[in-house]
């Protein structure tokens, strides 16, 4: 599900409570030019699919087989366009292994598809492999909290699976991400300011590299990988099989939605920041600003304890805003109950909470979007409120960090924005017909927030005209990040148009 339906699907559930570059864009995933020097054995002939269709059946999907219209897509409408020559659903590290076997080499591009929600659908590289995790989704949770997952995981899963043992994984709000490349860019979440990030609980990672070798990526083993895996972006060392996570137990939680009036975002907004900034590590808030003539917006949150504590806060928050909310819904929720909350699955079953063709109910959308990060002070509410105004049909979703995420330095493990004040993601649905023009839009916002002093970005909301991207992914991180790529797959076996090698070539500029 993606970030609009949440702006809609929350406040329907309250209601109940209470009463994408598409085929046209330039730097494609399988652009061969964003590939290195080719090393020395490389072939031009294709991969040997018929070897690989022997060890996995019709678990490999090729363009003739009856089941790839559906195996190749990725989440968003917008990158259809683009035709792997080969999708491998894989469901052991051996499967995983004897992809990497085949298709190295090769001169194709070679991705691990975990959720599916690349913004620019560089996990469904065009002409290359999808190595499928799906396959790989167990979650098991061991007595002392460690909660080992597969790769595969959908967050739905994930919530569900921990909360069963009374326990949460702090992570992100939408439920058919994958676990894999959440964690791997940092994992932004509602339970972030309590719990840290998802890769700050990240207590040791299997990795399958270029070499097709296996480690375990942990403290005092492959550490350099370790830290990498922390917010280096998906793609970019290896292909994750499994991840060990340290869990918290659950407590109870209180959810949370304002609606205020339309011209009031200058007031709020003002108020939010440092509002959000002082509170305790207990509050999470996200402020949603929607474009229109004048912008609207609304508060939602997630408080760790009960609708008592969280009203008092929120009533600080009113009163610093000098504007009374149309709407005010607290509602108590075990952990489980408010991750799908904040996912609009309020009135569904765990199953249903799932993409239609698993079963479920959510289908996949057409967007575009783009980020930038707050902080660590605030930025002007009146000179933001300006940048969306006139921009219908977009949306700017601030998500508070602060608290735990900012108790460690920005080099302790690869995700830098440790001292920000929120993540700031861009979106606006699109079709293929509406998408340049939407793109423009989002991009002059994001631009408009950079000229504000907003320069970092979000690697998980990867974003092809960002300018300076690696910096603004990885900050001062980034030469370390390029030398463990180079070490882990030297030969750009994972190589796209993003992956950190780039950052800084030719290849690396902004589209």
């Amino acid at each position: 599900m993606d970030r609009r339906r949440f702006l809609t699907a929350a406040a329907a559930s309250v209601a109940g409570l209470v009463a994408g570059a598409g085929p046209a864009r330039a730097a494609s995933a399988g652009t061969l030019e964003a590939f290195p020097a080719r090393p020395r054995g490389w072939s031009a002939a294709p991969p040997d699919w018929q070897a690989l269709r022997n060890r996995l059946g019709d678990r490999l999907v090729l363009p003739d087989d009856s089941g790839y219209g559906t195996a190749r897509l990725g989440f968003n409408e917008l990158n259809d366009g683009q035709l792997p020559a080969a999708v491998a659903k894989c469901v052991s590290v051996g499967d995983v292994q004897a992809c990497l076997d085949v298709a190295r080499g090769h001169g194709i591009p070679i991705a691990a598809r975990s959720g599916g929600h690349s913004y620019l659908g560089y996990s469904i590289p065009d002409q290359g492999l999808v190595i499928d995790l799906r396959g790989m989704a167990d979650i098991t949770v061991r007595p002392d909290g460690t909660a080992e997952v597969g790769a595969g995981a959908r967050l739905i899963e994930v919530y569900a699976g921990v909360a069963a043992a009374g326990r949460l994984l702090p992570a992100g709000s939408c439920p058919t991400v994958g676990v894999g490349g959440l964690t791997l860019g940092g994992g932004i979440g509602v339970l972030a300011r309590k719990y840290g990030l998802t890769c700050d609980r990240l207590g040791a990672a299997e990795v399958v590299t270029a070499d097709s070798c296996l480690h375990t990526a942990a403290p005092g083993q492959d550490e350099d990988l370790y830290w990498a895996l922390r917010g280096g972006g998906g793609g970019n060392f290896g292909l994750v099989t499994r991840f060990a996570f340290d869990t918290a137990p659950a407590p109870a939680l209180t959810v949370f939605v304002l609606g205020f009036p339309a011209g009031s975002v200058p007031q709020v907004l003002g108020a939010w920041q440092p509002w959000v900034a002082d509170a305790p590590d207990e509050l999470w808030a996200s402020c949603q600003i929607a474009g229109g003539t004048p912008p609207s917006c609304r508060i939602v949150g997630c408080w760790v304890g009960d609708p008592d504590g969280a009203n008092q806060l929120i009533d600080r928050l009113v009163q610093a805003a000098g504007t009374t909310p149309t709407s005010r819904t607290v509602l108590p929720k075990d952990y489980l109950s408010a991750m799908m909350f904040m996912a609009g699955c309020s009135h569904d079953t765990v199953a249903q909470c799932h993409p239609t063709w698993e079963g479920g109910r959510l289908t996949r959308t057409g967007f575009v979007a783009v980020s930038r990060m707050f902080g660590p002070g605030p930025v002007d509410p009146g000179r933001v409120t300006e940048l969306m105004t006139g921009a219908s049909g977009v949306d700017l979703l601030l998500d508070s960090l602060g608290g735990a995420v900012g108790e460690l330095a920005p080099d302790a493990t690869a995700f830098p924005h440790r001292d920000s004040l929120a993540s700031a993601q861009v979106y606006a649905g699109a079709t293929p017909a509406t998408e340049a023009r939407a793109k423009a839009t989002v991009d002059a916002v994001r631009d408009g927030l950079a000229e504000l002093g907003a320069t970092g970005a979000y690697v998980n909301y990867i974003d092809d005209t960002l300018p300076d991207w690696g910096r603004a992914y990885y900050g001062d991180n980034l030469a370390r990040l390029q030398q463990v790529a180079r070490r882990y797959d030297p030969d750009g076996v994972f190589a796209f148009p993003q992956s950190v090698t780039a950052a800084g070539s030719r290849f690396g500029r902004a589209a």
